[in-house]
């Protein structure tokens, strides 16, 4: 903030200057020794706010938030939900302290599938060597032993982790919108195996090593020419300048690398690896699968590749706003029946929720999720919204088929 008042403070005092400099000129003279004034003064410049370093708290009390009993995010002296614009015309430091804070959220959010919901954290790929990167799922002590029913939770695309469906609701709104914590205590309640899926960790993200020039020892640098060593002190002065003037330029962001988790590099390969070493293996008879936004293509792309198995093994399939295309997927004649009568996409409409809607690809049919118009948030909100109405349909479905008007559906009150 210093170097941004001095240059102001000097930009000013020269302006005064100048203008006692032409005080004794006459108007015209005045008013063009004004203009030629103002036009050498960089405004930009001038007004350019310092972008502080990208350092942030590392947990929930350092940043002086908690969740309170009701699962909203709140200010712990305040009281006050989270305020995205912590400070004014910074958005590229606000949004790196919104993402600093959604890290930690995400390992809030494990730490309560583990204690409040009593999941256990199975590593991938299960042949995994200490060296290598891993990435892991979630299952209820039975998902692999219960004989009647299991329940597989497939998230949507982007930073949300296992457990969550959108940040942004949790952070917004709270723990029961964003997060999928009232589906597994629901569904075990009810009697399911539980996995939770986490189709978006896909690589180990590492900082590249910098570049570091050869080292000299005292010796070495007391034998070099006069000449060379004003060079030397001349440009480690030159960095200095740029480190106390760093602040006037947007920060510069570490390099980093990403290595893909074997076998788990994207969405698709993710559903495909957890159904070929868990959902197939698992004892239950009847399988049931919640998916939301590009979860459904990777069920989709799932059923392209293990048709047979998933016919045999899935009961019912709820979707979220599914980004899947049974055209650009190129699925089969037989798979396109199959997702008629054991699939249901739940799509963001300002029609009532649950109300049928008509549909161009003839896959599965498709109901309102949410009745909010264009109201912010309808995608991810309709996840939400799903939740009672997809237990309302899965209570009494089988392996028979199900009938579309179960889709009005709702559930009974627990």
């Amino acid at each position: 903030m210093l170097p941004h008042l001095g240059a102001a403070t000097s930009a000013l005092y020269i302006l005064w200057i100048s203008m006692a400099q032409v005080a004794g000129q006459d108007d015209r003279e005045k008013t063009t020794a004004l203009k030629d004034l103002l036009s050498r003064i960089d405004l930009d410049e001038l007004m350019k706010k310092d972008e502080p370093p990208f350092i942030f708290p590392k947990t929930l009390e350092e940043f002086e938030y908690a969740f309170n009993e009701h699962g909203q995010l709140r200010h712990i002296k305040t009281g006050e939900p989270f305020v995205f614009n912590a400070r004014e015309d910074l958005h590229r430091w606000n949004q790196k302290r919104y993402e600093a804070l959604g890290e930690i959220i995400t390992e809030y959010v494990y730490e309560l599938l583990e204690k409040d919901c009593n999941l256990t954290k199975e590593m991938l790929p299960v042949d995994a060597t200490e060296d290598e990167p891993t990435s892991f799922i979630y299952l209820s002590p039975d998902a692999l032993s219960n004989p009647s029913k299991l329940l597989v939770l497939i998230q949507g695309s982007g930073v949300v982790r296992a457990g969550q469906w959108a940040r942004r609701l949790i952070i917004n709104q709270d723990l029961d919108s964003g997060t999928q914590i009232p589906f597994i205590k629901r569904a075990m309640k009810e009697g399911y195996g539980v996995m939770v899926l986490n189709p978006n960790l896909n690589y180990l993200e590492v900082e590249k090593p910098t570049k570091s020039s050869p080292s000299h020892s005292p010796a070495e640098v007391s034998d070099e020419p006069a000449e060379k060593r004003e060079r030397k002190e001349e440009q480690e002065g030159k960095k200095k300048k740029e480190f106390y003037e760093k602040y006037r330029n947007p920060q510069k962001e570490a390099e980093t690398e990403r290595i893909p988790i074997r076998d788990n590099g994207s969405s698709e390969d993710h559903v495909l690896y957890v159904w070929d070493y868990f959902v197939s293996k698992a004892a239950a008879k009847n399988v049931f699968i919640m998916a939301h936004s590009y979860g459904g293509l990777s069920f989709v792309e799932l059923i392209n590749q293990r048709e047979l198995q998933v016919k045999n093994k899935v009961c019912a399939v709820a979707l979220t706003d599914s980004s899947h295309n049974i055209w650009l997927q190129e699925t089969s004649k037989g798979t396109q029946d199959w997702m008629f009568q054991y699939c249901c996409n739940w799509v963001s409409s300002p029609e009532p929720l649950d109300t049928q809607l008509e549909s161009m690809l003839v896959d599965c049919p498709r109901v309102s999720a949410v009745y909010s118009g264009a109201a912010e948030g309808a995608h991810v909100q309709g996840t939400v919204e799903m939740a009672t109405c997809c237990f309302g349909i899965l209570k009494p479905l089988s392996c028979n088929g199900w009938c579309p008007s179960l889709v009005t559906q709702r559930a009974s009150p627990d």
